[in-house]
């Protein structure tokens, strides 16, 4: 340190300015922490003995801001400020700290610059993110200089600009100063053209190039790859390869996600081989993107052995392996692995933070999902990334904690699209239909909707039967051509089948792209809730001829479609079909739909000796399904066990002791009733309030049992009285079996009159023009003596009657219901 100081103080003494020798306090103050952190002051000897510092060393040396100020000053006691080379260097050194201003201030104060110093500052500027200063500072150099710009001016230049028109502009300068032939000019220029979606001019210049090196092959798949243009990248590589030309690693990382991309795991793999030939495995991008190819293909196996046989691992890796585990529906094991990441020393990131969330979504557990809140918010990330504070959101959506969803999103400094996509999103899973309609229409006020918006938007319209605002949106998109889209398209297929207009849905779905299972499933879907189980069938025979591959969602669709129209042989035909033809193991959704279908058909044995040979512990869907059999067809001894398997698996869920006080209330054991409901009302549980709902005069009304604060409330009361009489004549008797109260008889006719579903048509009646069809949406299973009285009603009224209930459609015309009474 001594040396350092004397090495200072000699060269400072040749300058006899104030300014310097007022400066030299600051300079023995910092000498200390500049010679530590470069390990003492280095230098070599001239040939006369005399000792020089050697700034190569130092300039290497500079990590901190505060040391590229030191040896910057240093520079200047030297006497070597005016060199264009350290200046250059200087400039260089902040930018790579990150302080583009400093870069501009040491630039500024070179007299004679050259072109190198010229590409310095505008890499600087690109370095650090200010691309609207880099490209002022090439014209700049361009148009002020007198000197003429390289081959290496225009890389960072092109990277910089904003917009095509932009990018054509320096492209022009290229043409006029004959670059165009210059590989690396040549590369870059294919670059800019595919970050703009600009293929055709990208491959036109790679074309024309008469020799391509491998930045150049890279840039043209790396660019088909980034605008999911899967089949032309794979077609580049394969002329590459013919040409001799070896993927390196760049090329590698580009391509595997275009195999996960094509489903095409076989050529994902033959790359995986190549890569071990070339020994190219241990290279840690390869390995990082050969785990994120096998997570998409969902073969963990594959993507855990290369995980255990990097040599190297960073948080990229240890991100990668457990979102693999995340995605794929493994959240214990993710769980395990960020336990063991963090005993490795390796500090996690938000994008650590973003899977962690979606891991402890996934567990349901709410306990952790308020730590990992905590450690986002420690970290600042909700402050600082707007990635993280999503990602927090939608961890309290999917817990169902839908208030410290909003608190979050809330607090975010800036929200962007996705944002107000995750909340939307959020209300629409959690039963809260409103008010993700509410957001939307806050959203709009705000921000642009994009493509996931409309996704996620279209489900709460469908929930709650709001046709006609769910076709303004239609409207929308048809402007925008965006209905076309393959995942819009497939929600305006649901929302119409599931607003009741089927015929809609078809139109749409002969419109929209059907080359993968999505849209198949949605209209596979909605015939099965209408009660078509026949053309359901029919679709899937239709789907099959098309060689498109069903998976999972298809199959449930088929089988409830099959469990609701009774047709049990065909539902066991589709069963078979999964497993034999397609390979698809069944999950506790299908074994669940074919308890409900060996159920409601009166096999209550059969569906019963089903789930004693399941492979798999029955869950509360498949004990639910047994015991709503029970309650179909009155099996009070049955419908107790499956109770009792029920409470075990799920005790917490309400909507199964109604069932079973439902059961006993059928056949009058009230004292079993009561049990029933003690015992819920022990646990702390409320039942769902039933509810319905009918859109009218462009507003939607929302009725609960037994309403009376509907501004109306009046004139629906008298039209139901009104409706009962000409019921009454008409052979209608009440089934008083659906009243689940002990009480007199007028009292539980009055109790039948006040359900939600008939105040909802009564004020339909009402509201709307005579013989125009009514849409109702109920949120729990419509009653068997109101499902009767809807036929009377229909006849009565020479209506159209649609209702949604949690089940399926029912289509009530003149005294007919299209269910045929099987539901």
């Amino acid at each position: 340190m001594p040396y350092a100081l004397s090495i200072l103080l000699r060269l400072v003494s040749t300058y006899r300015s104030r300014h310097i020798s007022e400066s030299l306090p600051l300079f023995q103050a910092r000498c200390t922490l500049f010679s530590t952190s470069v390990n003492a002051l280095q230098h070599t000897s001239d040939e006369d003995g005399e000792k020089r510092i050697d700034f190569d060393h130092l300039f290497k040396s500079c990590n901190r801001l505060h040391l590229a100020k030191l040896l910057h000053a240093l520079v200047v006691v030297a006497g070597k400020a005016r060199s264009i080379f350290f200046s250059a260097k200087l400039v260089n050194v902040y930018a790579y700290l990150g302080d583009v201003s400093f870069s501009r201030r040491t630039f500024d104060q070179i007299p004679n610059k050259d072109v190198y110093t010229w590409n310095s500052m505008v890499s600087a500027y690109v370095r650090t993110g200010h691309f609207r200063e880099a490209v002022d500072c090439f014209y700049q150099f361009f148009l002020t200089s007198g000197l003429r710009p390289d081959f290496y001016t225009f890389a960072p230049v092109l990277k910089a600009c904003k917009n095509p028109l932009e990018g054509m502009r320096i492209h022009c300068l290229v043409l006029k100063l004959g670059f165009e032939w210059d590989v690396f000019v040549t590369a870059s220029l294919v670059h800019m053209y595919t970050r703009f979606r600009a293929l055709g001019n990208a491959r036109k210049l790679f074309d024309d190039m008469p020799v391509r090196d491998m930045g150049s092959w890279n840039a043209m798949i790396s660019g088909y790859c980034q605008n999911s243009n899967a089949a032309e990248a794979l077609d580049v590589l394969n002329e590459m390869r013919s040409e001799g030309v070896l993927m390196d690693p760049v090329t590698i990382v580009s391509i595997l996600p275009i195999c996960a991309q094509l489903d095409d795991i076989l050529n994902g793999m033959s790359i995986h081989l190549y890569s071990i030939k070339r020994g190219l495995e241990y290279d840690l991008f390869v390995s990082n993107a050969l785990i994120n190819m096998y997570a998409k293909f969902g073969v963990l196996a594959n993507a855990q052995k290369v995980f255990d046989n990097m040599v190297v691992r960073d948080v990229v890796s240890w991100n990668s392996i457990i979102a693999a585990y995340e995605q794929n529906d493994d959240p214990n094991r993710a769980l395990a692995l960020f336990y063991n990441m963090q005993l490795t020393g390796i500090s996690p990131d938000y994008l650590t933070m973003v899977s962690l969330s979606s891991i402890v979504a996934q567990l349901g557990d709410s306990w952790n999902g308020k730590s990992v809140h905590g450690f986002v918010m420690r970290r600042g990330w909700i402050l600082k990334d707007v990635i993280s504070g999503n990602s927090v959101v939608d961890m309290y959506s999917k817990l169902g904690d839908m208030s410290s969803a909003l608190a979050v999103f809330e607090a975010l400094p800036v929200k962007d699209v996705v944002s107000w996509n995750t909340l939307i999103t959020g209300y629409t899973q959690n039963g809260l239909a409103s008010e993700a309609i509410e957001v939307f229409d806050m959203m709009q006020k705000e921000i642009a909707p994009n493509q996931a918006t409309w996704v996620s938007i279209l489900p709460a319209y469908s929930n709650i039967g709001a046709l006609l605002q769910g076709m303004r949106v239609h409207g929308l998109l048809v402007k925008s051509s965006l209905y076309l889209d393959i995942f819009v398209g497939t929600c305006l297929i649901d929302m119409y089948g599931k607003c009741g207009k089927l015929d809609d849905a078809m139109s749409l779905f002969y419109e929209v792209p059907k080359m993968t299972s999505v849209p198949w499933n949605a209209i596979i879907s909605c015939h099965g809730i209408h009660g078509h189980a026949e053309k359901a069938l029919k679709l899937f025979r239709e789907m099959r001829g098309e060689r498109v591959k069903p998976d999972h969602v298809t199959f449930v669709s088929l089988l409830s479609a099959c469990s609701h129209s009774g047709l049990v042989e065909e539902g066991q035909w589709c069963f078979n079909v999964m497993r034999e033809e397609y390979g698809i193991e069944p999950i506790l959704k299908h074994y669940g739909c074919m308890v409900d279908m060996f159920g409601r058909a009166g096999h209550l044995e059969k569906a019963y000796n089903f789930i004693k040979d399941m492979p798999v512990k029955p869950d509360a869907s498949v004990w639910g399904a047994l015991l709503g059999a029970c309650r179909i067809h009155g099996n009070i001894d049955l419908g107790a066990f499956a109770s009792e398997r029920l409470f075990e698996v799920d005790s917490e869920n309400v909507g199964y002791y109604v069932l079973m006080s439902n059961i006993y209330a059928n056949i009058g054991k009230w004292e079993g009733v009561d049990k029933v409901r003690t015992l819920a009302r022990d646990m702390g549980l409320r039942k769902t309030p039933g509810w319905s709902s009918i859109e009218a005069n462009n507003k939607v009304d929302v009725f609960y049992t037994g309403n009376q604060s509907h501004p109306k409330c009046e004139e629906i009361y008298k039209e139901l009285r009104n409706l009962n009489a000409k019921m009454k004549s008409l052979g209608y008797i009440p089934d008083y079996s659906f009243v689940l109260q002990d009480v007199e008889e007028d009292e539980k006719e009055h109790i039948l009159m006040s359900h939600s579903e008939r105040l909802a048509i009564a004020f339909g009646i009402i509201s709307t023009p005579p013989k125009t069809p009514i849409r109702i949406f109920k949120n729990l299973r419509v009653c068997g003596d109101c499902h009767n009285a809807t036929k009377y009603i229909s006849r009565i009224t020479e209506r159209e009657i649609i209702v949604r209930d949690s089940n399926r459609f029912h289509h009530f015309k003149d005294g007919v219901c299209s269910c045929g009474d099987y539901w």
